[in-house]
């Protein structure tokens, strides 16, 4: 009588169903994902020679376009509404420190309108953000 060995084969575990998985995981978190825009409005930021890196991200900050337009906490609003959004605002954090985001062509009185608002809703401090100025290197001609 003679018995039948057992076949010995190798099977390989399926990882089609596997990839499909990882896939479509990656297909769901690159569409429900929150993409950070860094301006809710289009502002061109003046430039400066001085001045430092913003360390707090989080700070309360007011962006003025050249169109004389107030924005704070992504909302359009009127010069007479900044005050009052600014003191609820300023009134829960420790730092009260107000950014102001105006863009290079604003009117000089319509950026002081966000400045008196911040002073009058309580800002300990006004910050006015600048990007850095970019230094060219001068190229010399020789003759």
């Amino acid at each position: 009588m003679q018995f039948e060995g057992r076949r010995r084969t190798s099977q390989v575990p399926n990882l089609t169903p596997l990839i499909d998985i990882v896939f479509l995981l990656l297909i769901f978190f690159m569409l429900t994902s929150h993409f950070v825009r860094d301006e809710v409005l289009n502002i061109d930021l003046p430039e400066a020679d001085s001045g430092e890196a913003l360390d707090q991200p989080e700070q309360l900050e007011i962006i003025v376009t050249e169109a004389g337009e107030y924005s704070i906490n992504s909302q359009t609003v009127s010069l007479e509404v900044l005050e009052n959004i600014l003191q609820d605002e300023i009134k829960d954090q420790q730092e009260k420190v107000v950014r102001i985001r105006a863009d290079k062509n604003v009117d000089l009185g319509i950026a002081i309108g966000a400045f008196d608002a911040a002073r009058k809703a309580g800002a300990s401090g006004v910050d006015i953000v600048t990007i850095e100025h970019a230094v060219t290197p001068q190229s010399s001609v020789d003759n």
